[in-house]
């Protein structure tokens, strides 16, 4: 099944606690759940703003993705997390301009979608990728 290797990338923020930005093993690419963080400074930014939140979660994760030597094209499932049902429709709308961006194929990713609470006050959103490799 090939060895298990971590991922990481500058052009997401940093793993702050016990995990991996990104595993892949064998064909499989996982993507830690992202916070909307800068890369660089690992700030999280837009406070309030779930639309633009979502965006940068997205190319935090599309960042490792392609650390990983894969791609949102391969992407097999997302798992979205918002605090509120009530961001459904703003992330929903950044997130299909995002997959159509990004999947040329047009068949787009599986997708599971909770609100729950999440670890850091500042996040509204946090995403998740699992992505076949090669």
């Amino acid at each position: 099944m090939g060895d298990k290797t971590q991922v990481s990338t500058d052009g997401a923020p940093a793993a702050a606690f016990a995990f991996s930005q990104g595993v892949r093993k064998g064909p499989l690419l996982q993507v830690s759940g992202q916070a909307p963080q800068d890369p660089a400074t690992g700030e999280y930014v837009h406070p309030g703003d779930v639309k633009a939140q979502t965006r940068r979660v997205l190319e935090n994760v599309k960042a490792i993705l392609e650390a990983g030597g894969s791609g949102v094209e391969d992407v097999l499932m997302f798992r979205v997390y918002l605090t509120t049902r009530d961001h459904f429709a703003d992330m929903n709308e950044v997130y299909a301009e995002f997959v159509k961006e990004n999947c040329p194929s047009g068949v787009l990713p599986c997708r599971t979608t909770v609100a729950v609470e999440l670890p850091h006050p500042a996040m509204l959103v946090e995403i998740d990728a699992l992505a076949c490799v090669g």
